[in-house]
């Protein structure tokens, strides 16, 4: 099961992919792209990956405890959603104008639609169970809500693209311990043969 690392690693999953995908055309360097927030203050950067969000998918279906050894019982992962805002940053020295940053935002579209899903155990190397792939898929959230989103961290809305990573499920540390089998006790019952 996943550790609780895997949401950032899922961010890393992403910058590493635009990274890899964007330079050097049309960011002329990877180090153009941050996890970041847009209300970071004094960062030179271009493309940044904010994660504004992160909701328990009640609509997933839960596991039952899971065995684990032979007198211990462990939650099952929860699963979740991952909310991002991949945005253009307005502080960035680069004097990027409207053509530019419309070409940026048309690639990094392109390059999540041709990436769109990442196996948990690519993320976490040591996970020996088979979890099902994170899918990244276009928030389904209104222009009104983009724009609480900014407001929420006092900035003016700007073009940005939505996202949602899941499920994403989170592994638990609650283990029970199950009580050993002390003492069993059998009845055996010999029925005579059947009368003809």
């Amino acid at each position: 099961m996943a550790d609780y690392t895997i949401i950032s690693d899922v961010s890393a999953y992403i910058v590493r992919t635009l990274r890899e995908k964007m330079c050097p055309e049309p960011i002329p360097s990877p180090n153009n792209i941050e996890i970041s927030s847009p209300a970071d203050q004094d960062v030179d950067y271009i493309v940044g990956l904010y994660l504004y969000d992160v909701r328990e998918e009640s609509e997933v279906t839960q596991r039952p405890l899971m065995q684990r050894g032979q007198v211990q019982l462990q939650r099952p992962p929860r699963p979740y959603g991952v909310y991002y805002m991949v945005f253009i940053n307005g502080s960035s020295q680069m004097g990027l104008k409207a053509p530019d940053i419309q070409k940026i935002i048309g690639r990094v579209a392109q390059i999540v639609n041709d990436n769109n899903s990442v196996l948990p155990n690519q993320l976490q190397r040591w996970l020996d169970t088979q979890e099902p792939p994170i899918t990244l898929s276009q928030a389904k959230i209104s222009l009104e809500e983009k724009v609480r989103v900014w407001q929420a961290i006092n900035k003016p809305y700007q073009i940005s693209l939505f996202y949602k990573a899941a499920p994403v499920f989170l592994s638990s540390e609650v283990v029970i311990n199950t009580p050993r089998v002390a003492e069993a006790s059998f009845d055996l019952h010999i029925t005579g043969e059947e009368r003809r």
